[in-house]
């Protein structure tokens, strides 16, 4: 039979080979890879997407993604400037621009980004206050992708973002924390009670400048005041006093009979003084007389 010539099994044998050759010749390169072509170890470039041919048995072909890959960075137990222990994690945000860099230039690009990631995370966080890592964390996640975007910038990888995720500090510090956040909340209030009374001070002194001016504005507020205490239950009596009363009573005189009174009592006080330090003066002189009487 014809079939079982010799000739059939060698054009079987060459189809499957060219089948082979053509299946390893054929790539399909999707729109967010790259595919990075070395022949006989050199490196030739990029290319993609779409369908390329290469070379069987003299190419090789490294496929290389272009999209943004997202990174859990393990915790990381650190010590803070001040000398605290806590517990920090993030994400990292990274995507290959260059294949060809990302490829030739390190090995295993993805693993290298992560180690350097872990490394930097820990060095920037130990030169922060434990503060500065709580309240301004915007500024330490962008010195972090600084940092790492510089160092993976030779290996053809752009670093979009780093975000510190979450921070874990102990719970003798969290009281801690929580007492001086309930001190600061104390001294605000004070601050602002101070505040409150010092802008009232200022308001009560220009109205009684005001009422001071115009006449008849004391006796007005004394009437106010008068409806106030007569609109609570109590058992309190309030006499108003013409405010004129004190002219008067100036006018009379009365203050010169006082000012009389307080210089009498005055010069009575003297006269007292002077007779004790007279009787003082005379003691002395007693006693040696008598001591002179003894000894004779």
């Amino acid at each position: 039979m014809g079939f079982l010539q010799p000739q059939f099994f060698a054009i079987i044998g060459a189809a499957i080979i060219v089948l082979l050759l053509l299946v390893n010749a054929i790539h399909i390169i999707k729109e967010y890879e790259r595919g990075v072509i070395f022949r006989l170890g050199r490196l030739i470039g990029s290319k993609g997407p779409g369908l390329i041919i290469i070379i069987p048995i003299v190419d090789r072909i490294v496929r290389v993604t272009l999209r943004t890959v997202v990174f859990d960075v393990p915790v990381q137990e650190v010590i803070t400037r001040d000398n605290v222990t806590c517990k920090v994690n993030a994400v990292l945000y990274y995507r290959v621009v260059e294949p060809t860099r990302a490829i030739v230039n390190v090995q295993k690009f993805h693993e290298a980004t992560i180690q350097l990631s872990q490394t930097t995370l820990r060095s920037v966080v130990g030169e922060a206050d434990l503060d500065e890592l709580l309240s301004e964390r915007e500024k330490l996640n962008q010195k972090l992708q600084q940092i790492i975007d510089e160092a993976t910038d030779p290996w053809g990888i752009k670093v979009s973002a780093v975000e510190i995720k979450d921070v874990t500090i102990p719970e003798q510090m969290q009281r801690v924390i929580g007492r001086q956040a309930e001190a600061e909340r104390r001294r605000r209030a004070i601050v602002i009670q101070a505040e409150g009374e010092k802008q009232a001070a200022v308001r009560l002194a220009e109205a009684a400048e005001i009422l001071s001016r115009q006449q008849g504005g004391l006796t007005l507020r004394t009437l106010r005041t008068a409806y106030d205490i007569s609109s609570e239950k109590s058992s309190n009596f309030f006499f108003p006093l013409p405010m004129e009363l004190g002219g008067i009573l100036s006018n009379m005189g009365l203050g010169n009979i006082m000012q009389k009174q307080q210089d009498n009592s005055g010069t009575e006080t003297e006269k007292a003084d002077t007779q004790e330090g007279q009787e003082e003066d005379a003691t002395p002189e007693k006693d040696q007389s008598i001591t002179e009487e003894e000894d004779t």
